[in-house]
């Protein structure tokens, strides 16, 4: 077996999974929570770490190599890690610098500092996990697969914004894209649903959860997709607004608001939960069952930016072979997959009842028999994705 670590560092967290790249299954996952918190699991990342490879060799994953050539990783202090040929970090943002998974050196650690200034909120927690993980599971390659890397392959005419081009260039305003790696997964899991080459297919992939993208995928190659600078931009989410005339924000500021409180009411108090107090998707349509008008509202919403984004995709691509489904609400939400498509059959989208209602976690196709187009479900497998380029790189 070839083993990849994978972390997914956050400010106070590390979630990890331990992850089989030839079965494609977790052998142990876990988190590790309120890092340098009172009461917390740990002082900071770096003992977080050690505490991770606490559980694993409890876990019984300590020993050999499992089938392939690296030793097993431990760290400074002796403590023996489950046999893991390397380590995958998931990485927020890499701007412009990353369009590929990459080796971790201390200049690329460098140079993911210097672009955190795009992504505040997830960088820095990113390389902290990195750091501490390179400082405990030295002895193993470390990679770091990035959200953007996967939209850089985008036109320019995609990810201009029109401002002043001195004043975009001198501070990185463009758009990027986020959740790269599950768009990515999922539409090379498509191809093979479908039976066709996956540099041959015109794609929209829905990536649908508490954190929502559409994506536009010609040829193997993402040409468009709703994040921006951002992961704010685009699709109604569970706290985020998505698209909003910028003009509202200069509004707010002259009424008085500071920029933080503006960030607050964009990033924690917005979608779903401004709309209706809820931002779990089953509560809003539970409240909107029970005849809760501003959820009523909220899931039309909701509906209405999916369908602007579907449209404008479908007429970029000139044509269409599948949609795809996936993440949290895309592949759970029958109700909410049929809700996005309604009143699209025009453009040969529509989804069949009974297959909508399949609950099962394989990819699958929804539409109706000899649909124009494809409705697939797919599920996505980000940590599998990160174990899969780690372990490319690792050789």
């Amino acid at each position: 077996m070839t083993r990849v670590f994978v972390v997914n560092s956050g400010s106070s967290s590390i979630k990890y999974q331990l992850v089989d790249v030839e079965s494609g299954e977790a052998v142990i996952g876990g988190l590790v929570e309120r890092i340098g918190e009172p009461g917390g699991d740990a002082r900071d990342h770096t003992e977080g770490m050690r505490l991770v490879l606490d559980r694993l060799g409890s876990a019984g994953g300590s020993g050999g190599a499992g089938g392939s050539d690296a030793d097993s990783a431990s760290g400074p202090d002796g403590t023996a890690a489950p046999a893991f040929v390397a380590v995958g970090h998931r990485v927020v943002h890499g701007g412009a610098l990353f369009t590929e998974p990459t080796l971790i050196t201390d200049e690329v650690v460098e140079q993911i500092e210097r672009v955190s200034a795009l992504a505040p909120l997830h960088n820095p927690a990113n390389l902290a996990g990195i750091r501490a993980a390179r400082e405990v599971m030295g002895d193993v390659p470390h990679v770091a697969v990035f959200d953007t890397a996967f939209h850089q392959s985008m036109p320019a005419a995609a990810y201009t914004y029109a401002i002043d081009r001195d004043v975009a260039q001198a501070h990185g305003v463009r758009r990027y894209g986020f959740h790269g790696t599950s768009h990515e997964f999922v539409a090379h899991r498509s191809a093979e649903l479908l039976g066709r080459p996956f540099d041959e297919l015109k794609l929209i992939v829905l990536h649908l959860g508490n954190g929502s993208s559409a994506t536009a995928i010609d040829g193997g190659r993402s040409v468009d997709t709703s994040m921006g600078l951002t992961p704010l931009e685009g699709l109604v989410m569970g706290s985020r607004s998505g698209d909003l005339d910028p003009g509202v924000l200069l509004h707010l500021l002259r009424t008085g608001l500071e920029v933080d409180e503006l960030d607050r009411l964009l990033n924690k108090r917005s979608g779903l939960l401004g709309l209706t107090g809820r931002s779990d998707m089953r509560d809003v349509v539970q409240a909107a069952d029970d005849g809760d008008a501003d959820a009523r509202l909220a899931l039309d919403v909701w509906a209405h930016r999916i369908r602007h984004y579907v449209g404008a995709y479908l007429a970029q691509l000139g044509g269409l072979d599948a949609l795809v489904f996936t993440a949290g609400i895309g592949e759970n939400s029958p109700i909410m997959r049929a809700r996005a498509l309604a009143g699209l059959q025009h453009l040969g989208l529509s989804v069949d009842a009974d297959r909508n209602a399949m609950s099962w976690r394989e990819p699958r196709e929804i539409s109706p028999d000899g649909a124009a187009v494809k409705v697939l479900v797919v599920p996505t497998n980000e940590e599998l994705a990160i174990a899969r380029a780690a372990a490319a790189l690792a050789g």
